[in-house]
């Protein structure tokens, strides 16, 4: 996970998980930025960096009437295609646009966006709109990894999301992943992706270069 050391041009004092700050003007500074960035490590590493980069797009984002003009032009302008990108958009976000929710998801597939749940188990307790929505990715809430093994109830709440999640064709994402005891048990259950400070902090962007870097460096010499 990769953070922004500097804000939008217009300062504000909102934090960044506030309302004011996920406004649809600055989830758009967020956006292209991410965009610019991608297309700068692109220029540096060439065919090496094939990395997809999720971006939380928040439900004033996600309401916004312009969204796909806002998101089209961005990848116009920074020169990177749909696929390079995950946008993470949680139930509540999708649930309390129902009527438009339909059309813009496959708008997103259409320019090869991937979809992710954020927070999943979090939000509306209704799975139907799985079926419905054309989404690749579930994220576990951290609240259910948190307790895991501890708790026999949780523990078997991750397991059956895994297994819905598979029979969806969807990959998985486990949050706030913390010990090694979690990963083994994610590993065991088939979670195919987790994140959390087991396995690092978010970093700046320079750090996450390098970390770029270092991992590349490792895949070429596994190569030989």
């Amino acid at each position: 996970m990769s953070c922004w050391s500097t804000g939008p041009p217009t300062r504000s004092a909102a934090s960044p998980r506030s309302p004011a700050w996920l406004s649809a003007g600055a989830g758009e500074w967020v956006l292209r930025s991410v965009c610019d960035q991608i297309k700068a490590w692109q220029e540096k590493y060439g065919s090496q960096f094939s990395i997809k980069v999720a971006v939380n797009l928040s439900g004033r984002q996600f309401a916004f009437p312009d969204l796909m003009g806002q998101i089209d032009r961005i990848l116009r302008d920074t020169g990177i295609t749909g696929e390079m990108l995950k946008l993470e958009i949680t139930e509540s976000a999708i649930l309390e646009n129902a009527e438009t929710a339909d059309f813009i998801l496959k708008q997103l597939k259409e320019r090869r966006i991937q979809l992710c749940i954020d927070d999943f188990g979090t939000g509306y307790s209704s799975l139907s709109y799985l079926h419905r929505f054309p989404v690749d990715t579930l994220k576990i809430d951290r609240s259910f990894i948190n307790l895991i093994q501890a708790n026999n109830q949780n523990t078997a709440i991750v397991q059956a999301i895994v297994t819905l999640a598979h029979q969806l064709s969807m990959d998985v994402v486990a949050e706030g992943v913390e010990t090694v005891e979690q990963v083994e048990y994610l590993k065991a259950i088939g979670c195919e992706f987790a994140q959390g400070y087991y396995f690092a902090k978010p970093l700046p962007r320079d750090l996450a270069d390098a970390a770029i870097s270092r991992q590349l460096a490792r895949l070429k010499s596994l190569a030989l």
